[in-house]
Parts: C-alpha cells; structure tokens; sequence
C-alpha cells in the first residue's frame, strides 16, 4: 500500500495508546499499523490454542474487528496490547467450542504444524517442524504461557492477565514447560517458529482495513 509509507514516516514508532486515540478520533487509516504490529503475536497465540492455520487466520481477522468495534471500550488501564491478545485469546477459545459441536477433538497435533507455506519450506524447515513438533506436545495451559513469555517476551504481569492466571502460577507452568522441551532446542525458539510473513501480513492488513473503511460514519 502506498499509504503504509506515509504511516510509517509520521506514526509508526507511536505507542499504542496514542495510535488508539488517533483513530477513535477519526483517524482509523492507523489501524493498519497496530494490524502489522500484532499480527505475529496473535497468529502466535491462536496457533498455541487452535493449531490450525486457517482457522487462526479467522479468528485473527474476527479479533481484529471487534478490537475496532470497541475501541471505546479500552479504558487504558492494561496495555492495550494486553487487551486486543486477550481478544483475540477469547476467540480461539471460541472457535474451538464451535468447531467441537461439530466434530470430535483430535488428538493428533499434524494440524498444529500444517504450516506448508512457500516461506517455511525455504526457511530451515527441518528445524521449524521440530520445534513447532515439540511445542505442539505440550499440554494447552503450559503451551500457552510459553509462547507468551518465551516466543513473545511478555512479562509475567501481561502473561498472567491474558492467560487469567496468578502471576506465580506462570513461572510454575513455564518452568513446566522448559522442563518438557529438549533443551538443545531453547536457542532456536524465537526465530524459527511461527512465522506470520509479510505476504500474509499484507493480506490480513487488507481485509481488515477493507472493514474499517466500509465503516467511516461508525461512531467509535
């Protein structure tokens, strides 16, 4: 887009506070940049929860529009990063409610690392398989904290608030984890796993801002 250039110029080093004010304000041509901002967070998050790919996408682009939709509702008292990954959380939990109606649970994690992506078969694919492999055995609440504390190097404070856990209750549970993981793979974590690449970046910041701005008489 080459409205993102103009964006990135002017507002894309602004904290998240500021950018929400602006487009409650009637700037809403700023979502893109908190869309670009968050997308690895929640595409990690969702794939932690529902361990489908598309499905993620879904719940990412519902997350993104209720985020919007009450943006009013924010009342700064967390991070607002904090809030929309709720959100977004809140949602994948609910798409997997939705889809148990409809068909049994599997057990079998080859959803979890259906990832067969252009990028990830270039990207040392070997080892994001492996990794997204062990990951993808870890019991949900231990998985979950781990992405955000380890992948996404959120504070216990923030991982306990997503999570709706005690603060010591997330490094019982990450250490449970770490525990449950090979440690030859610690190193590689953060740049071989759950990558959210640009091409779907542009995509999810297109159908979302296709919304936002179908919506410019919207009261926030």
């Amino acid at each position: 887009m080459a409205m993102i250039g103009q964006l990135n110029a002017i507002s894309n080093q602004a904290p998240d506070e500021q950018l929400i004010k602006q487009i409650a304000a009637g700037e809403k041509e700023l979502f893109e940049i908190i869309i670009r901002r968050y997308n690895q967070r929640l595409y990690r998050v969702g794939m932690s929860v529902l361990g489908d790919d598309q499905e993620v996408e879904e719940a990412m682009q519902v997350a993104y529009i209720s985020a919007y939709e009450h943006l009013q509702q924010f009342e700064y008292r967390s991070a607002f990063g904090t809030w929309l990954t709720r959100i977004m959380l809140n949602q994948c939990y609910k798409a997997r409610r939705d889809h148990t109606r409809i068909l049994p649970v599997s057990q079998d994690s080859e959803n979890f690392i259906n990832m067969k992506t252009p990028e990830n078969v270039m990207a040392s694919k070997e080892l994001s398989q492996a990794l997204e492999n062990a990951i993808a055995q870890l019991p949900e609440k231990y998985r979950l904290v781990f992405v955000l504390r380890e992948i996404e190097d959120l504070s216990v404070r923030e991982t306990a608030e997503i999570a709706g856990i005690q603060q010591s209750n997330v490094k019982v549970r990450l250490n449970r984890a770490k525990s449950m993981l090979r440690e030859s793979l610690n190193s590689y974590m953060k740049e071989s796993i759950y990558q959210f690449h640009l091409s779907r970046c542009d995509k999810m910041v297109s159908f979302v801002m296709d919304y936002v701005g179908g919506n410019a008489g919207k009261n926030l």
